[in-house]
């Protein structure tokens, strides 16, 4: 019975990795100068009655490094559109053409780019806490594992495996935070 006993790594493992996917959402969303479609997700638009992502009010393309576009598919959600991205605190002044939003990313200046990498390392805060939070919840199976009968090695074993997979994940956060300061520092 107590040699049965063992610890879910692979589910810690999942959670872990979707503490990085959340991760990656959240720099995709910060403007670093260059453009890119998932800046503009977060963007909500009142259409029909309700708050609707602005990705499903259109179709955003990014033709040029410099400048996202937004076909709204619907004429009378233009005006609605342009409204919320004003409102968004992007700061991106959007262009009317037709149904066609264009929005031309500016050059970051020295003092935004500082305040973008110190918003980059909060959400590698955050997601160091979600890491953390899931090697708390295996250890905590280790205990509830020992206090059923585990043996003394298996339980030495299985500390050592969450804290190996827990210090892989802080390691890949460190080196994607590491990535997109520098990605927002270049110039």
């Amino acid at each position: 019975m107590a040699d049965e006993i063992e610890v879910d790594t692979d589910d810690l493992e999942r959670r872990m990795k979707g503490a990085m996917e959340s991760l990656r959402h959240e720099f995709g969303s910060l403007r670093t100068g260059r453009a890119s479609a998932t800046m503009v997700e977060p963007i909500m638009v009142d259409a029909y009655g309700s708050p609707t992502p602005i990705n499903q009010i259109g179709t955003v393309n990014v033709p040029e490094p410099r400048m996202v576009t937004i076909n709204i598919w619907d004429k009378g959600l233009v005006g609605k559109a342009e409204k919320a991205i004003r409102e968004s605190g992007l700061g991106i002044n959007p262009q009317l053409n037709g149904t066609i939003i264009m929005l031309p990313i500016p050059e970051l200046n020295e003092e935004r780019r500082r305040e973008l990498t110190k918003v980059a390392a909060q959400y590698a805060e955050h997601a160091r806490v979600a890491i953390r939070n899931v090697r708390r919840d295996g250890m905590d199976q280790v205990k509830k594992a020992k206090s059923a009968g585990m043996a003394e090695d298996d339980q030495k074993f299985w500390e050592s495996a969450v804290q190996d997979l827990t210090d892989k994940m802080i390691a890949e956060v460190d080196k994607a935070l590491e990535a997109k300061q520098a990605e927002i520092m270049q110039v």
